[in-house]
């Protein structure tokens, strides 16, 4: 397949991590750099509680009967992993267990690397986007959200905390 046959669904893609970037730097981080470092956490973690919705990957007629069973298996898989880890996160967080913080460590670092791993697969082992099927949202949408999100993140967990975010 030539490569400019996927030329829409790649700036779909990047239209869509330039917007969820735009809106994170806008909007997004500044209210979160002001609350509590467990609340920002929480409310990112709950965001990625959805993640479940990879597992439609796995439904007949929702993607092509051609798409990689292979393929969707490990994207459905993937994001109920990183669904529960994110409900675990917010619940760890919430109950302000000692493992906390380590627990969302493992989260993020579990929920990026499934998403990209998903869009490495689906572009070095799919390459037609077409074979999505009704979830050509999830990759094109919802995935650069995620990302973004997993970024706000890492730089809250990565940035020094002062006595008023510590809780």
């Amino acid at each position: 397949m030539p490569p400019d046959l996927n030329l829409p669904f790649v700036l779909s893609v990047a239209g869509a991590f330039l917007t969820s970037s735009v809106m994170a730097y806008v909007y997004v981080w500044p209210a979160l750099r002001t609350m509590p470092r467990y609340e920002a956490l929480r409310l990112l973690a709950a965001f990625h509680a959805f993640r479940f919705l990879g597992m439609n990957f796995l439904v007949s007629g929702f993607v092509s009967s051609e798409l990689s069973s292979d393929f969707a298996s490990k994207v459905g898989w993937g994001d109920l992993a990183a669904a529960v880890l994110a409900l675990v996160s917010m619940a760890a967080l919430s109950w302000r267990w000692p493992i906390a913080v380590p627990i969302v460590w493992i989260f993020n670092i579990w929920g990026t690397l499934d998403l990209l791993n998903a869009y490495y697969m689906g572009v070095t082992k799919i390459g037609n986007p077409g074979l999505f099927g009704a979830g050509i949202y999830i990759p094109a949408l919802y995935v650069p959200l995620l990302l973004v999100s997993h970024v706000l993140a890492f730089v809250i967990l990565l940035r020094t905390k002062s006595p008023e975010q510590a809780a």
